[in-house]
């Protein structure tokens, strides 16, 4: 059987580092806002290219304490409206109407799943004041044609990174293309905790201070609160140990790159629609994800072949019952997505035996 994901063989390779960390802190008698997330956040801000990094208690929140932060500088206010892909995993949507935002659905690009730069422009009114750019599936959403259009209209850019640690857009990593960024270090993620984490990155200080004061209760100084905040901080087991995995995070990419090219190269069957890859650089390959009409029937078929496979995803963030006042909305080539997509094993410790068993798997059905 080749799993989906199997977590415990990706992280056995760091095993004896990330014990020693974690060893590291259980003897520092320390545990939240420590040494080991201040390090964390500094090697993070480097390794993007930014000068702030935030560490939060996951990637939804990462994303909601950007706007949160906005809206406290008056720069947002509720019922403000933010352009986001119609087909990004539904966390994206939660963190614009978590803050009484309105998330804008705009289309994505059959090709590459990422938004469609081109259907924007005629979704901005006068209440809009951000775009949403998702690097969905590890492919870089951003574009010089994207900045353009939200510098005529005096609008954010916020990346959801969440899938896209270490992809790069002309020698510039995700997370220091637009205003601020949110990272998600859920486990199956490229740069992957052992439990769930987040970060922001920005170059902007302010809103970097006052998302590090939000995450913290409000407050800069211990009981003193600035603001009505809440509890959202990366603790320094996570942040210990996700230094370890940041200094193999590019070597892992690479390992990915080279799985995906062969998935590109070889898999030649002519009922499956390959992903789009605009340029090796700006992907990162978190997950490869194939299309076909026929998605159910074959992913019983890999199913039998011993082949792990999950469906990114399923049901469509306009069709869920959250967001009931959209389900009668009609986004056809976000739906023809969710209908066919499926995700093909992927992973930098994945075999060359179980990366050809894939690639044959595909071609004989």
């Amino acid at each position: 059987m080749i799993p989906f994901l199997n977590l415990g063989k990706v992280n056995a390779e760091y095993r004896d580092e990330i014990v020693s960390a974690m060893a590291r802190v259980v003897d520092s008698g320390w545990y939240i806002l420590g040494n080991e997330v201040r390090e964390f956040e500094r090697r993070f801000a480097d390794y993007c290219g930014v000068s702030q990094a935030i560490g939060v208690a996951n990637g939804l929140d990462a994303l909601s304490l950007v706007f949160r932060a906005y809206i406290e500088f008056g720069q947002m206010a509720e019922g403000d409206e933010v352009i986001v892909p119609a087909n990004t995993y539904i966390a994206s949507m939660l963190a614009i109407s978590a803050n009484r935002l309105i998330p804008k659905p705009v289309e994505p690009e059959l090709h590459t799943f990422n938004l469609d730069i081109s259907r924007i422009e005629d979704s901005i009114t006068s209440r809009t004041r951000a775009i949403m750019v998702v690097h969905l599936y590890g492919q870089i959403g951003y574009s010089d044609e994207l900045q353009k259009l939200a510098d005529k209209y005096g609008l954010k850019i916020i990346e959801d990174a969440a899938q896209a640690h270490g992809a790069l857009y002309h020698c510039k990593r995700a997370g220091n293309l637009g205003d601020a960024a949110g990272f998600s270090f859920y486990p199956g993620k490229n740069l992957g905790a052992l439990g769930d984490g987040g970060a922001v990155t920005t170059n902007d200080a302010k809103l970097a201070d006052t998302i590090r004061a939000l995450g913290n209760y409000g407050s800069t100084v211990k009981y003193e609160n600035l603001f009505k905040g809440v509890n959202s901080r990366l603790d320094e087991l996570q942040a210990a140990l996700l230094s370890v995995k940041l200094q193999y995070l590019d070597r892992d990419n690479s390992s990915r790159r080279a799985i995906a090219s062969k998935y590109l190269n070889l898999i030649t069957n002519p009922r499956l629609i390959l992903p789009g890859c605009l340029c090796q650089e700006s992907h990162v390959w978190h997950l490869f994800v194939i299309r076909t009409e026929l998605r159910d029937l074959f992913q019983e078929h890999l199913r039998q072949r011993g082949i792990g496979t999950v469906i990114h995803y399923p049901v469509a963030p306009h069709k869920q019952p959250a967001y009931v006042e959209w389900n009668d909305y009609s986004y056809p080539i976000t739906e023809e997505i969710h209908r066919t997509v499926l995700s093909l094993p992927m992973a930098p410790c994945m075999t060359e035996a179980e990366v050809q068993a894939v690639i044959d798997a595909c071609n004989c059905y």
